[in-house]
Formats: C-alpha cells, sequence, structure tokens
C-alpha cells in the first residue's frame, strides 16, 4: 500500500544551508548522540534532500565558500 507522506517546506539562509550540508557530510551519524533511531535518520534524510534539491548548488561549495558561509553564520553569535 502506497502512503502519502505529509512534507514540509524550511527556508534556509543560503549560509546556513552549505553550513548545514558541509557538516551532515562530513558528520558520522553513529557518534552523534540519540534517545532513539529516528533522530539518526532524519539528519541523513535532509543530507540527502540538501544534495537532490535542484534549485541549489552548495553540494558544489569550495572550502573558501564553506569557509564564507560560516563567518556569515557566526556573526552576532558572539563567537
Amino acid at each position: 500500500m502506497d502512503r502519502e507522506v505529509p512534507t514540509v517546506t524550511v527556508e534556509l539562509w543560503r549560509s546556513d544551508a552549505i553550513v548545514l550540508f558541509d557538516w551532515l557530510a562530513g558528520v558520522d551519524l553513529d557518534a552523534v548522540p540519540i534517545t532513539h533511531p529516528p533522530q539518526k535518520q532524519a539528519p541523513a534524510d535532509l543530507l540527502s534532500r540538501l544534495e537532490w534539491t535542484a534549485d541549489t548548488d552548495i553540494t558544489g561549495s569550495t572550502a573558501e565558500e564553506i569557509a564564507a558561509a560560516q563567518d556569515e553564520v557566526a556573526q552576532g553569535m558572539g563567537w
């Protein structure tokens, strides 16, 4: 039986998306503390959505673009 899974749309600043993608692509989800298995699956699903979302080019971000995005996101955080 096929079921339609409800979806949500989340709008991110491009810099946030770059930082998030870079982190998700490099993090060992087996090392991230979880209390329930879907807490590991949801970030993996988010990574896959960021990879195939047609209206972004974040998967091809250069090291310089990632560093600039990290700086932009960090502004105002006091870091």
